[in-house]
């Protein structure tokens, strides 16, 4: 390959992990406009990777294709490393910001590694703690930020904790708003851990099995607020750190933005997932709405 089609091959790499970021994970696109441009494309690389591995059981029509997916993203992290080819629009692009930046193999295979063992997981396998869904929501969500920070040459401990703080709310947050999705797929409620759903009469037992309730509305908003707390606390300890945080990290931190409006989205339907206003604009408020909330976060040099 010449390289001039070389070049070009890249470029259509790109624009394709662009558009798969602004089509499935519209607000955190949003977010990657305000980095600067030098941080631009490797962001819309790690992102467009977190996007294919996401929804790699979603879009299979059997769980098995979806593991299969997953195993071979963890097979390709390896080849990228080795330096060989993969045909595919996001590994290439992943495959080349690699060669330009220090990108963590290790991160990226702990990121895959929590889709694989997720899909694993019965569908009525439920997590016993809230702190096995934190850490769930730091292999995916956090070590995407802290991917981020290292392809732009950012090395601060206060950026990285703040970072871990905003991926563990984000995280929380999501599985929250998915559980009416979950609930229709697999009727079953999998990501309220045991000791949440204890908490509030959910929990049912049958043997050596246990389920959650699904018809109890308000027991279940209940343990939504109890894991949205926690995910507020996440938010408050990022914020804690701003002061320490450099300047050049402040853009890559705008994810704690989406996070805190879906905390009041959630807020405003009393913490009822299956309340329909959680389903509109992005994250319950309008586009417009949401733009202006990022730039005005962005402008002030705020998380």
């Amino acid at each position: 390959m010449n390289s001039t089609s070389a070049s070009s091959s890249i470029k259509t790499a790109f624009s394709y992990c662009v558009q798969q970021v602004r089509s499935y994970d519209y607000h955190q696109y949003l977010c990657l406009l305000h980095l600067p441009p030098d941080m631009r494309k490797a962001a819309f690389a790690l992102r467009a990777f977190n996007v294919e591995t996401a929804r790699a059981m979603d879009v299979a029509s059997d769980p098995r294709i979806g593991l299969m997916r997953l195993l071979w993203w963890q097979e390709a992290i390896d080849k990228i490393f080795a330096h060989k080819v993969i045909e595919h629009p996001t590994a290439q692009a992943l495959s080349h910001v690699i060669s330009e930046q220090k990108i963590s193999k290790g991160w990226l295979k702990r990121s895959i590694e929590a889709r694989i063992n997720d899909a694993r997981r019965e569908e009525n396998d439920i997590p016993e703690t809230i702190g096995e869904l934190e850490k769930y929501a730091e292999d995916t969500a956090s070590i995407m930020l802290y991917l981020t920070l290292q392809a732009g040459g950012i090395s601060s401990t206060a950026a990285d904790h703040a970072a871990s703080h905003i991926g563990k709310a984000s995280g929380l947050l999501l599985l929250l708003k998915s559980l009416p999705y979950h609930a229709s797929r697999n009727h079953h409620i999998s990501y309220i851990p045991a000791d949440v759903a204890s908490n509030h009469g959910l929990l049912v037992k049958y043997g050596n099995q246990s389920e959650i309730q699904m018809d109890n509305r308000e027991g279940l908003s209940d343990a939504v607020f109890e894991m949205a707390s926690v995910a507020n606390d996440h938010l408050q300890k990022a914020r804690e750190l701003a002061g320490t945080v450099p300047t050049k990290a402040l853009p890559v931190l705008l994810p704690a933005v989406p996070a805190q409006v879906l905390l009041d989205s959630l807020r405003r339907a009393h913490f009822d997932v299956f309340d329909p206003r959680l389903a509109r604009g992005v994250l319950g408020i309008s586009p417009l709405w949401f733009q202006l909330k990022l730039k005005w976060h962005a402008w002030r040099g705020k998380y």
